[in-house]
């Protein structure tokens, strides 16, 4: 239970640390809090949403803070009445595994919000290294699925974009050109911190940005890109067999990979 100066105030609801995101500085990965803490129990009857914007998020007719005590407010209604809706779907605990937008949300207004420059530098950062830049010379069916799964995103990237990468073959580290970096880097603004967010949850799940982009673009479906992303391991699968422990890890962060997708969708 929480301590009684622990407690929302009356007419602030709180969201506890385990819906926000690590602070700036933490290691590379997707930017949402993934440790476990004890649940909290429900405090509150309804959730529900403001009516003009920018949305708040309401518990019991009061406006719900996030960890750093700003209040959580969506720039759509759409974003604020899903958010809501993961706080209605709580039982007796709050549980933040099965509440990923209101977890994207508040990591966009405590964190990105604060870091901007810093989660798009991070983005065009995976763009230099990018997963679909390197290619595998042989098995001949393997090097066949890469191309046919990311070619089309490197020429989309190429003609909406103006960034044109260097594809090579193997794991050696190549330097990319600088001029398709910086296409990259415009292509982020202006630094909107909900759609950073998304865009580096789902770029770090994947390991690329030119995947996300493509995706936040319009370019390709979610189910296509986490699909792109996962060649190489789907080939392993085909070959040597399915592993059930792989497999659920890569289930859960699909479901996570769908939410960013969702709530980039929801943002507008």
């Amino acid at each position: 239970m929480m301590a009684d100066d622990d407690k929302p105030h009356k007419d602030e609801p709180m969201i506890r640390d385990d819906l926000q995101a690590p602070p700036s500085g933490a290691p590379k990965g997707p930017i949402t809090d993934t440790m476990q803490k004890p649940l909290v129990k429900r405090f509150y009857k309804t959730a529900s949403v403001s009516d003009a914007a920018p949305y708040h998020v309401l518990l019991d007719g009061r406006a719900v803070k996030t960890p750093a005590k700003r209040p959580l407010a969506l720039p759509t209604e759409a974003a604020a009445r899903a958010i809501a809706d993961e706080w209605n779907a709580q039982d007796a605990t709050i549980n933040p595994a099965t509440m990923p937008l209101t977890r994207f949300a508040n990591t966009a207004i405590d964190a990105v919000s604060e870091t901007a420059d810093a989660v798009a530098a991070d983005i065009v950062a995976y763009a230099g290294r990018d997963l679909l830049c390197y290619r595998a010379d042989t098995p001949a069916e393997l090097s066949h699925a890469q191309a046919a799964k990311w070619d089309p995103v490197l020429h989309w990237a190429a003609k909406t974009c103006d960034a044109r990468f260097i594809v090579v073959a193997g794991i050696m580290p190549v330097d990319q050109p600088e001029n398709a970096l910086d296409a990259i880097a415009s292509a982020l603004k202006p630094h909107d911190a909900f759609r950073l967010t998304a865009l580096h949850v789902m770029t770090t799940l994947t390991g690329s940005a030119l995947l996300a982009l493509a995706h936040a673009n319009g370019a390709i479906a979610a189910d296509d890109a986490w699909a792109a992303a996962h060649v190489d391991e789907d080939y392993q699968t085909a070959l040597w067999g399915f592993d059930e422990e792989a497999a659920s890890r890569r289930a859960a962060r699909g479901q996570e990979f769908a939410a960013a997708s969702r709530f980039l969708t929801l943002i507008g």
